[in-house]
Parts: C-alpha cells; structure tokens; sequence
C-alpha cells in the first residue's frame, strides 16, 4: 500500500514537472483527476488480489475504493484549501498556485494523491471488518 502511494505522489510529481498537466481551463483538472482515479483502481485491484477475491469481489472492491477516493478526495480538498490563506499569513503568493508554480502546489499535490490513496484503503478496510464481522455470525 505504501509503495502505490508513493508512486502515485512520484507519477502526479512528474506529470506536473514534464508539462503534462496544463495551466488553463479544464485540461489541468481533468489530468489530475485521471491520476487519482487511477491510482484508486490500482488500490482495489490490488486488495481484490491480495485476498484473492471472487469477481464480485473485485468489482465490489473496485467500486468501495472509488467511491472512498472520491470521498476522501473532496474533504482532504476543502481541508488544503483552509491552508492556503494560513500559508499566505507567513509566505506571498501572488496569483494562482499553477501560474506561479509556487512550492506550496507540489506539497499540495502530493498531499491530495495521499489523501485520495489512503481514503481508498480505509474505506476497503471498513468494508473488510463488515466482511468479516458478517462471516463471523
């Protein structure tokens, strides 16, 4: 689990290095959101492996780690957006993140790609202990 983590921060890190990700309307969004989306898959297919799970189980899987993503996607956003103006009490940013490639954006980004990863894991993780408890009675 901590290796798709970090490879998914290394690949968003990447992609905003090399220009991948555009600066204008909805291109930069949209990559973004293609790398998270692809790194939830990764995580439910991965657990659907590890625990050798019937075809069910995998599209279960894969649909709890989406929607747990996605979840945990949403709040970790609007907790980074209350850290930019904290940020901005102790450093300047003038203009937008993507426009100034202020440093702040490459924490942020990593941060985003953890948070979404992780919320995949727990939200699996949660439906593992209903599994199990289920099986137990």
């Amino acid at each position: 689990m901590k290796i798709i983590a970090a490879m998914a921060a290394v690949l968003m890190l990447l992609a905003q290095f090399s220009g991948a990700i555009p600066n204008a309307s909805v291109g930069g969004p949209m990559t973004i959101f293609f790398i998270l989306f692809i790194a939830m898959l990764v995580v439910g297919i991965y657990e659907a492996v590890l625990n050798k799970r019937s075809p069910f189980g995998w599209i279960a899987n894969i649909v709890i780690a989406v929607i747990g993503g996605l979840v945990a996607s949403m709040v970790g956003s609007m907790a980074m957006e209350l850290l930019i103006p904290l940020v901005g009490l102790f450093v300047r940013i003038e203009g937008s993140l993507m426009a100034t490639r202020h440093p702040l954006l490459y924490v942020l980004m990593v941060g985003m790609t953890l948070v979404t990863v992780y919320g995949s894991w727990f939200a699996l993780q949660a439906v593992n202990r209903y599994r199990d408890r289920a099986a137990a009675t």
